[in-house]
C-alpha cells in the first residue's frame, strides 16, 4: 500500500518512490545531528507547495527535498561540501540527472563552491533553476538543521551564527548568496498568494 510520500522518479531500479527517497535520506541521516528532522520537515514542506511547480515536476520536488542533504553523511564525504558529494553520492547509484542536479545546486550552493574552489566540479551536474529549484530552496530555508519551521529571516540568522568561525571568504559568500535565497523564497510565496503561508503536513514516523 502506497503511503502519503510516494512520488513516481525514475530511478536505479525504474520506479522509485518518495518514501524511497525518504529511506535512503533515512539510512544515511538518522545519526547526523539533527539532519534527519530537518529532511523530513523539507519534505513535508515540499508536499504542502508541489502546487507551486508544474503538474509532471511535483514529484520531483518532493524526492529533491528528502534528498538535498544526503551529502552530510559521514560515509560520503569526499570534497567536505555536502551539495556536490550528495550529487556524487546519488549519480553513482543511477538516480535521475535532474534530481541529482537540484541537489547538487539546491539553495544557491553555487555562491558557497566558488568560495572553497569548486565550481568547476558543480557545474558536473546541471543548475536548471525555474520553480523547482525556487520551491526546493523555500523547502530548504524554512526549516533549521534540528527540523523547526521559522521564517527565512530566521533561518539566515542562524546560518550566520553557525558559521561565524569559518573563513573570511565563505561568509562573504553567505552574505552573497542571501539576495539569491530572499528572490526564490518570493517567488515561491507569490506563487502561494498574497498572505498566504502553507504549513507542512506531518510525516508519518518512518517505519
Amino acid at each position: 500500500m502506497s503511503s502519503e510520500t510516494d512520488v513516481a522518479v525514475s530511478g536505479p531500479k525504474g520506479f522509485v518512490s518518495g518514501q524511497a527517497a525518504l529511506d535512503l535520506a533515512h539510512e544515511l541521516l538518522s545519526g547526523v545531528d539533527a539532519r534527519w528532522a530537518h529532511t523530513r520537515l523539507a519534505a513535508a514542506t515540499a508536499r504542502s507547495i508541489a502546487h507551486t511547480v508544474p503538474e509532471q515536476d511535483r514529484e520531483l520536488l518532493v524526492a529533491a527535498a528528502a534528498l538535498h542533504d544526503v551529502g552530510y553523511a559521514p560515509a560520503l564525504l569526499r570534497s567536505g561540501f555536502h551539495p556536490l558529494d550528495g550529487a556524487d553520492h546519488l549519480a553513482e547509484l543511477g538516480w535521475p540527472v535532474r534530481l541529482v542536479g537540484l541537489v547538487a545546486h539546491h539553495s544557491g550552493s553555487r555562491f558557497m563552491a566558488r568560495a572553497r574552489g569548486l565550481v568547476d566540479r558543480l557545474d558536473a551536474y546541471p543548475d536548471e533553476g525555474g520553480a523547482v529549484a525556487d520551491a526546493l530552496v523555500y523547502c530548504d530555508m524554512t526549516s533549521t538543521p534540528d527540523g523547526r519551521e521559522v521564517r527565512l529571516a530566521e533561518r539566515l540568522q542562524e546560518m550566520h551564527a553557525r558559521h561565524r568561525g569559518d573563513p573570511a571568504a565563505e561568509r562573504q559568500a553567505r552574505r552573497e548568496r542571501e539576495p539569491f535565497l530572499r528572490a526564490s523564497v518570493a517567488r515561491v510565496q507569490a506563487r502561494l498568494g498574497p498572505g498566504r503561508r502553507v504549513l507542512p503536513v506531518p510525516t508519518q514516523q518512518h517505519r
